[in-house]
């Protein structure tokens, strides 16, 4: 699998980071997941937008323009026989002394990781399950897409298979967060409803899109008011809008679900219309 490491094209069986550097020391990085299609990569700069806000806040200056690293996305699709791949844009903090002297990270590492897309039919349902994990606080007053990812893998300890199932947090105060990796939503007499931010989630780059689509009332709600819905779906900018068919016991409308079907249908023609204006 062919990488990008500070600069450098690299298998991925030769990617070496040092034990100093402190996203491995103190979990200091933030990522972006993401794919490409026909090497186009959808809503690149919300990815950006959101990389750069959890840099800012702890201090790390990248060292390459988002426009060069959009390349290196283009390029690394080249040498995989321009088969589009899903990636994961990283950013730790780099390499420093034990300790937490550093005021500023100027010389981060930065590597660009590829490997095949998942096999991803549209509208092909799955199940979710409640976790007993509870969705823990995020460290500032919002959540960044950190290293800091131990409560999403307890949490993955509880379900089987995320390929068949998602499982559903909620926080400390039990109202409803997101998945282990998504972003919920569900529709109740034809209103669609999403968990606040306020809630401790992720600002999902595909959540965000869907609430321009469409008003959404964002708010706090318990499982008992997830569980009365008529639809239920969930996001990742990987698999785009999953249509939820039950829940524990709860069964929803699934694929068949019209809110869904129209809003994934809307979601694919902006992928689209993108595509053809890139």
């Amino acid at each position: 699998m062919w990488c990008w490491m500070n600069g450098e094209y690299v298998h991925s069986e030769d990617l070496r980071i040092s034990p100093f550097d402190h996203g491995f020391l103190y979990g200091l990085g933030f990522f972006e997941t993401f794919r490409t299609y026909d090497g186009y990569v959808f809503l690149w700069e919300d990815h950006c937008k959101r990389l750069q806000r959890a840099l800012d806040d702890y201090h790390i200056v990248l060292p390459y323009s988002f426009d060069e690293l959009l390349a290196v996305i283009r390029e690394l699709d080249n040498r995989c026989n321009g088969e589009d791949g899903y990636f994961r844009l990283n950013v730790s903090a780099g390499v420093h002394d034990i300790g937490l002297k550093p005021t500023s990270y100027t010389e981060p590492t930065v590597i660009v990781f590829r490997k095949p897309l998942p096999t991803m039919v549209r509208g092909e349902e799955k199940s979710a399950v409640w976790l007993n994990t509870e969705r823990n606080s995020p460290e500032q007053s919002i959540r960044h897409k950190s290293h800091h990812y131990a409560n999403n893998v307890i949490a993955r300890f509880e379900v089987p298979s995320l390929a068949e199932l998602e499982g559903f947090f909620v926080n400390g105060d039990g109202f409803v967060a997101e998945g282990i990796t998504s972003n919920i939503f569900w529709v109740t007499d034809g209103k669609v409803y999403t968990p606040s931010i306020e809630t401790g989630i992720l600002p999902g780059i595909t959540r965000g899109q869907v609430m321009q689509q469409i008003t959404v009332i964002e708010g706090f709600y318990t499982r008992e008011q997830l569980e009365q819905a008529d639809e239920c779906f969930i996001t990742t900018s990987i698999q785009e809008l999953i249509p939820i068919r039950s829940l524990q016991g709860k069964n929803f409308l699934g694929n068949n679900g019209p809110v869904y079907k129209a809003l994934h249908e809307q979601y694919v023609k902006r992928i689209n219309d993108a595509k053809g204006r890139s």
